[in-house]
């Protein structure tokens, strides 16, 4: 995939989650049962809640995250968001996780991949050696503990979740949840 291609996905992606979701709520009516609503707001609120710990740790382009979920994966907020529409597409019917697992390879793989080739050139070392003991993508059990020596962050910080602005994803899953909640099929 050429560096144009990627731009392209990192660019479009958000509006094509939006669009995503908008054909869920469209089908959602015609195949969603209470179960298949509680298993899916049990998948969708683990990855809201990995996202919130994720934007909790992150400083963007401003120093290397390898602390809380980034010790365990290379893109939590990827697999939180993943996770979160895996959940919804569940709610609907649980054909819509093999559209969110096709959604996800075609959109995010080559974002992740555009965003390892930025952090390479602007931590080099330091990125090379975390990318060596934290899988990009699926999370290890265990937390990556660093290089000897290396500067952890204090943990989670509620400044940072709220900077940015995480609180809308939780409360837009919320409403998402509610509303197949109250719908007759709910």
């Amino acid at each position: 995939m050429t560096g144009d291609t990627r731009s392209t996905m990192q660019r479009i992606r958000v509006p094509l989650g939006f669009l995503f979701g908008a054909v869920f709520l469209w089908f959602a009516p015609a195949y969603a049962t209470s179960t298949s609503i509680a298993i899916g707001a049990g998948i969708g609120f683990v990855g809201v809640m990995i996202r919130a710990w994720a934007t909790g740790h992150i400083v963007k382009n401003e120093v290397l995250t390898t602390t809380g979920p980034y010790a365990h994966t290379r893109n939590p907020l990827y697999f939180g968001s993943f996770l979160l529409a895996a959940g919804l597409a569940f709610a609907a019917h649980w054909a819509g996780v093999l559209l969110v697992c096709a959604f996800w390879y075609a959109v995010y793989k080559p974002t992740i991949r555009g965003e390892r080739d930025f952090l390479r050139q602007q931590y080099g070392a330091a990125y090379a050696e975390y990318e060596t003991h934290v899988p990009a993508f699926i999370p290890r059990v265990t937390p990556w503990q660093g290089p000897a020596g290396a500067n952890r962050s204090s943990g989670f910080s509620m400044a940072l979740y709220l900077r940015h602005h995480e609180w809308q994803a939780g409360l837009g899953f919320l409403l998402v949840v509610a509303w197949l909640l109250a719908s007759p099929w709910g």
